[in-house]
């Protein structure tokens, strides 16, 4: 027996079988480049789910983290903690429109904040009747009840009835039926700016500022979820940045932290100051491990990684676009480093096996679609690379019968 099949069934005997896991234990990591329990290298091309923004054992991570070990890991939010004030004003300084910032531990703890803070302003302005959510079919924002519910994918939701009230859901890109579902009961839309999970779904073309413009002639919060788009992925620090919107409620998460646990909520100032004292809350959001970390993040990305993510991108894509004309490849969607590709006359799951063989991690969403989130850092051989495993692999699956 090798040592990942023995970690993995040591794992099904004390662990929940709520994950579906490929057969490799990973055991150590440094850049893009992961080792499992047998020794067998991989280009890690999720990435953590596109957390590991600059990839693994970053060493401005790892002198961050192990600074801040060393003079205080915890302390209660019943105290102002240094660190926390620090983030936040780097956070804010990143993102003009907001003003306040709510640190947790997770991007589902995030948006949870967010829609509780965006019925709550309702709420305290008078309008306790505005409170209903509207988000998009197939989106995700976590696995809180809430979020599981705001998310509207019923394979999520199975088993956890009854699902919180006042909650709608509208078809993602359909201005239309947007604005048809804001009444005056709405209290915010939700909405990510390229739907992750579902498959790196980019809206049609001019829809987040058009979703915008209704939202605040509506009266209704716009939320956008940037936990998987956010903090360079695409390119920009924030995704709706492409658009050149602002909105009312923001949250971020995955990549913030670089692996380390961390989730933010940022408002505008009209918003903010309406989650008052001990209307909300955390244990450990805003740590000074997890803070010192993100501190280190944000340096890093702001000292030049964002703009040489783009153009390595930009060459992943090509070389991704190019492998269409080897007839398995329909298209590549996405943008920067958070990429779909769709796949046609094989399916996604046996191209995920076969790269993995090739020493390649990808994530197979669904029938036809691989998600790629490489960290920003990657560089122009390691994209050539990976594009070069997965034309293998895409040759060496098997046809669908």
């Amino acid at each position: 027996m090798t040592r990942n099949e023995s970690i993995a069934q040591r794992a099904q005997q004390v662990l929940t079988p709520n994950y579906r896991q490929q057969p490799v234990a990973i055991a150590r990591g440094e850049g893009v480049r992961v080792w499992d329990a047998d020794g067998n290298e991989y280009l890690d091309f999720l990435g953590g789910v596109a957390v590991d923004a600059l990839g693994h054992c970053h060493p401005a991570l790892v002198k961050a983290l192990e600074e801040q070990a060393r003079t205080v890991w915890h302390v209660s939010n019943h105290y102002y903690i240094p660190r926390q004030v620090e983030l936040a004003e780097a956070l804010l300084a990143v993102t003009p429109w907001a003003s306040r910032a709510f640190f947790c531990n997770s991007g589902g703890e995030a948006n949870e904040a967010v829609l509780k803070l965006a019925r709550k302003f309702h709420h305290d302005r008078g309008h306790p009747e505005r409170n209903v959510i509207v988000s998009c079919h197939d989106s995700f924002h976590g696995r809180s009840l809430f979020t599981v519910t705001v998310g509207g994918q019923p394979k999520y939701q199975a088993g956890f009835a009854p699902l919180v009230p006042g909650v709608r859901h509208v078809k993602y890109g359909d201005l239309a039926a947007l604005e048809a579902a804001l009444d005056d009961t709405v209290a915010a839309f939700m909405v990510e700016p390229i739907m992750g999970e579902s498959g790196v779904v980019p809206p049609p073309e001019g829809y987040l500022r058009a979703v915008r413009e209704l939202t605040r002639k509506k009266g209704v919060l716009l939320c956008l979820d940037e936990v998987q788009t956010g903090m360079g992925r695409t390119g920009k620090f924030w995704a709706h940045e492409w658009e050149g919107i602002t909105p009312d409620l923001m949250s971020s998460a995955k990549a913030l932290g670089g692996g380390f646990p961390i989730g933010a909520m940022l408002a505008t100032e009209e918003v903010g100051q309406h989650l008052t004292p001990g209307s909300h809350g955390t244990t450990y959001g805003g740590n000074p491990l997890a803070c010192a970390v993100a501190l280190a993040v944000l340096a890093e990305l702001r000292g030049g990684v964002l703009e040489r993510s783009r153009e390595v991108a930009a060459r992943l894509r090509a070389g991704l676009e190019a492998l269409a004309s080897g007839g398995r490849v329909a298209r590549v969607r996405g943008r920067g480093m958070l990429l779909g590709v769709i796949v046609q006359g094989v399916a996604a799951a046996e191209v995920m096996k076969a790269a993995r063989a090739q020493g390649l991690l990808v994530n197979a969403i669904g029938d036809d679609v691989l998600r790629l989130a490489p960290p920003l850092t990657l560089t122009a051989a390691e994209a050539d690379l990976a594009v070069e495993r997965l034309g293998a692999a895409l040759a060496a699956a098997p046809a669908k019968p």
